[in-house]
């Protein structure tokens, strides 16, 4: 006979979110059930609120999970490429790859801020876990911008308000004309907002391997909103 193992809660987790997306993304968030949900994981809808408490908890938990795969790929892109400026490239890539395969995901998010609109309490709920994903992206931006000796263009926690505005933005603009959008705009934009901070580093870098940061600079660490 055949031992069969129960799942463990993170696995039951993952299948219901893996369902959760396919199931959003063909019917949309307002019309689909979470009975349809459990069944599209081969779950009960017990199990599914075992797991998350509402359909709303689900939905916000889907787009924390993107945010977060698409900064870990797009600080692996970083890391890469070696350098600033090729890493601004790197990151650039990633985004736009991820805007357009995932456009899906960006349909999702603008049909909840519709739902949110009149609604405080969801309201409420997508701006603070909002607030996570960019705390999460600024510390990750000065954790770079430390390990590169480079000086962000912007506080980290503008600047990854920046990144998810223009990665969203621009995936809307895509999505209604794919043309509009061609693929290097994101990376030019980007070098328009850091690329005289990277270039000054290369600069003092070529001038001075050995120099240390000019007295006057100011640190990423230094610019953190308390």
């Amino acid at each position: 006979m055949t031992d069969r193992t129960r799942p463990t809660r993170a696995q039951t987790r993952r299948r219901i979110l893996d369902a959760a997306f396919a199931v959003f993304g063909q019917k949309g968030i307002a019309a689909a059930k979470l009975t349809e949900v459990a069944a599209a994981a081969g779950l009960t809808k017990g199990a599914v609120y075992s797991s998350f408490a509402s359909k709303d908890e689900l939905v916000l938990a889907l787009m924390e999970e993107h945010a977060a795969h698409r900064l870990e790929a797009s600080l692996a892109g970083f890391a890469e490429a070696g350098d600033g400026g090729a890493g601004l490239a790197n990151v650039a890539a990633v985004l736009m790859h991820e805007m357009r395969t995932d456009a899906v995901w960006h349909r999702l998010l603008a049909e909840f801020f519709a739902m949110a609109h009149q609604d405080d309490r969801r309201r409420a709920a997508l701006r603070d876990r909002r607030r996570e994903v960019r705390g999460t992206i600024a510390r990750a931006l000065e954790r770079l911008a430390e390990g590169l000796d480079l000086q962000l263009p912007l506080p980290a926690e503008e600047f990854a308000v920046v990144l998810l505005a223009l990665s969203n933005g621009l995936a809307v603009e895509a999505d209604i004309d794919d043309e509009a959008v061609p693929e290097g705009l994101l990376g030019q934009v980007l070098t328009l907002l850091a690329g005289d901070a990277v270039a000054k580093v290369r600069a003092a870098a070529v001038s001075d391997p050995e120099a240390q940061p000019p007295p006057g600079r100011t640190s990423p660490s230094s610019v953190r909103k308390r």
